[in-house]
C-alpha cells in the first residue's frame, strides 16, 4: 500500500474527479458516506454529536457528514470556525443542503465565547483542517483546539486530527487529541511515526474510491507493508530441499549475563528456516547453548566472559548476526572492526554490535555491502547523531541507507525499513506487549535467518519485520500484551508463518 504525501493526495483527487469523471462535491459526499457508515456500525445512536468544521474542504466533509447523521436521527449541533473568510465552494454547497433541511443548530464561532461547553458524554467530530495544512494553528483556531482537548468527550478527525501537519513535525502545534481519525484511502506519513501517537488515536482508513489507475501513472517511495507485499516475497520451500538449501548462518552474541539474548536470537534463527546455525560465544556461554538448543552448533573465544578474537573461516558463512548481548568491551570492539573489514557478504548488526558501530563511526564506511542495521531510536541517535524528532530521523535514515548502501530497520510501533535505493516501507503489524528486552534479539535471529536462505537484503528486512510483529500479535491476542515475553513471540512464528503461507 503506497503512503502518499499531501500534494500525491491533492493530485489524486484531482486525477479522480477527471478520469471517473466525478464533480469534487460528490467526491466529498462519498468520504462523508463513508465516515457516517463507520459511525453508525458504532453503538452510538443515543448519543449527542458536536461537528466542528473549518470553512474548507474538511469542513464541507463534516457538514455532509452532520447532514447524513441527521437524516438517520441522530442528535446533532454544528459550529463553524469563522475567520473572516469565505468557504470553498464545496463546503458552500455542504452548508445550503444542510439549511435547506431545515436544521437550525448551525453556530458560528467568532470568539472564544461562542466556545460551546463540551461534556464528557459527547461525540465531537473534528473537521476543522485536514491534510492540507502548511502552518500551526494560532488565534482562535488554536484556542478552539484548546478547548475540545480540555475535555474528555469521544473526539474523532476527518482526514486528520487538525493541527497535524502530514509530512513534517507537529511538535510544537496545537493539535486535536482525537480518539479515532478516518482517514481517506491510504496511510499518510503523520499517522505512522510515534512521536503523533497521542494524537492520531486509533487510525482507520476508509476507500472512498479514488481512481486506481493513478497509482500506476506515478513513481512512489514510500509503503505500509501489508499482506500482498509480504505475498510477493515469501518463499515456499522445494518439497525436494535440504538443509544446504537454507544457509549456514553465524551468530556472535553473548557475553557474561546476557546470555539469554543469544539464546533468544539463536532460537529465533533456528526456528525461521535456517538450515544450519552456529553459534559463536564466550566460553562462559558454552554449556548455556548446547542446553538450550541442541540443535545449535557452538564455538567459542579464548575470553571467558566476553567475545575478543576472530571466529575461524568466517568467509563460509552465509551470513552473520552480530550483537545480542555483547557487550561493548574494547575487545569485542575490535572483534567487530575485524568482521567489517574481513567479511564481504550483508551483516546483521543489533544491540551492542550498533553501540559499539556508535563509539567507532569510522567501522560505519567500512561495512559490506546490504548489511542490515537495527537500532531503536536512541540507538539511531547514538550512530547518526542527536535528531529532534521522528521526521529527521526518517530523513537521515533515507540518506544513510543510500550513502552507506545498507538497510537500515529504524524499530517503532511501525517500524521503518529504509534502503539503498530510496524506498522507505513501514511495518503494519505488531503491539506494545514486544517493548519489554528480548524483542529486539528475536528480530535479529528473524532476519539472519532469512539472509541466510537467500532473501534480499531489502526482502528480509521487511519480511522479517512483518513475521516478527505479526507473531507477536498472535502471542498478544492468545496471552495479553501485559504477559507476553520474547519467548512467546519465538513461540508464535508457527502460527504466522502458517498464515503467511495461506496469504
Amino acid at each position: 500500500m503506497n503512503i502518499l504525501t499531501a500534494q500525491q493526495i491533492k493530485d489524486w483527487d484531482q486525477f479522480t474527479i477527471q478520469h471517473e469523471p466525478v464533480s469534487p462535491v460528490d467526491l466529498m459526499e462519498r468520504a462523508a458516506k463513508k465516515c457516517f457508515d463507520w459511525i453508525d456500525k458504532r453503538n452510538w445512536k443515543n448519543g449527542i454529536f458536536k461537528i466542528f468544521c473549518g470553512k474548507g474542504n474538511n469542513g464541507g466533509d463534516g457538514l455532509a457528514l452532520a447532514r447524513m447523521l441527521i437524516q438517520n436521527h441522530y442528535s446533532v449541533s454544528v459550529f463553524i470556525l469563522e475567520p473572516g473568510k469565505p468557504g470553498s465552494n464545496d463546503f458552500q454547497i455542504n452548508l445550503q443542503r444542510l439549511h435547506d433541511l431545515g436544521f437550525l443548530e448551525i453556530h458560528f464561532i467568532q470568539s472564544k465565547e461562542n466556545f460551546p461547553p463540551v461534556n464528557n458524554d459527547e461525540i465531537i467530530v473534528d473537521a476543522l483542517f485536514g491534510s492540507g495544512l502548511n502552518k500551526p494553528l494560532q488565534g482562535l483556531a488554536g484556542d478552539l483546539v484548546s478547548h475540545i482537548n480540555e475535555s474528555s468527550a469521544i473526539v474523532i478527525s476527518i482526514d486528520l486530527p487538525s493541527g497535524l501537519f502530514i509530512d513534517r513535525s507537529s511538535k510544537e502545534n496545537q493539535v486535536v487529541n482525537a480518539n479515532y481519525t478516518l482517514t481517506f484511502q491510504c496511510y499518510k506519513l503523520a499517522l505512522l511515526v510515534q512521536e503523533n501517537a497521542g494524537f492520531v488515536g486509533e487510525v482507520h482508513v476508509l476507500d472512498i474510491g479514488l481512481h486506481g489507475d493513478f497509482l500506476g501513472s506515478r513513481k512512489f517511495s514510500q509503503f505500509f507493508i501489508v499482506d500482498n507485499v509480504i505475498k510477493t516475497i515469501y518463499k515456499p520451500r522445494n518439497a525436494f530441499a535440504h538443509k544446504g538449501n537454507f544457509g549456514h548462518a553465524l551468530l556472535i552474541a553473548g557475553s557474561y549475563g546476557k546470555m539469554g539474548a543469544a539464546v533468544l536470537s539463536a532460537k529465533s534463527c533456528l526456528h525461521c528456516g535456517v538450515g544450519l546455525l552456529t553459534c559463536y560465544l564466550p566460553k562462559c556461554g558454552y554449556e548455556i547453548m548446547q542446553t538450550a538448543l541442541p540443535e545449535a552448533m557452538v564455538m567459542t573465544d579464548e575470553n571467558q566472559n566476553t567475545l575478543s578474537q576472530l571466529p575461524r573461516e568466517i568467509e563460509k558463512y552465509s551470513v552473520i548476526g552480530i550483537g545480542p548481548g555483547i557487550g561493548t568491551a574494547d575487545e569485542t570492539k575490535n572483534l567487530i572492526s575485524f568482521i567489517t573489514r574481513r567479511y564481504k557478504k550483508p551483516l546483521v548488526i543489533d544491540a551492542d554490535g550498533l553501540n559499539c558501530l556508535a563509539i567507532e563511526k569510522n567501522l560505519l564506511e567500512q561495512l559490506p555491502s546490504l548489511s542490515i542495521l537495527t537500532p531503536h531510536p536512541k540507538e539511531f541517535d547514538r550512530l547518526f547523531g542527536d535528531h529532534k524528532n521522528d521526521f529527521e530521523r526518517i530523513e537521515i535514515a533515507k540518506q544513510k541507507s543510500r550513502q552507506l548502501n545498507i538497510v537500515i530497520v529504524l524499530k517503532s510501533h511501525h517500524t521503518l525499513i529504509a534502503t539503498p535505493c530510496g524506498d522507505l516501507f513501514f511495518n503494519s503489524t505488531g503491539n506494545a506487549g514486544m517493548a519489554k528486552g528480548g524483542s529486539g534479539d528475536v528480530l535479529t535471529g528473524i532476519i539472519t535467518a532469512l539472509l541466510a536462505q537467500n532473501y534480499s537484503s531489502e526482502h528480509a528486512a521487511i519480511f522479517g519485520v512483518y513475521l516478527h510483529g505479526l507473531a507477536a500479535d498472535f502471542a498478544a491476542d492468545r496471552l495479553g500484551q501485559e504477559y507476553i515475553i520474547a519467548t512467546d513471540i519465538i513461540n508464535a512464528l508457527s502460527q504466522a508463518f502458517l498464515q503467511i503461507k495461506n496469504f
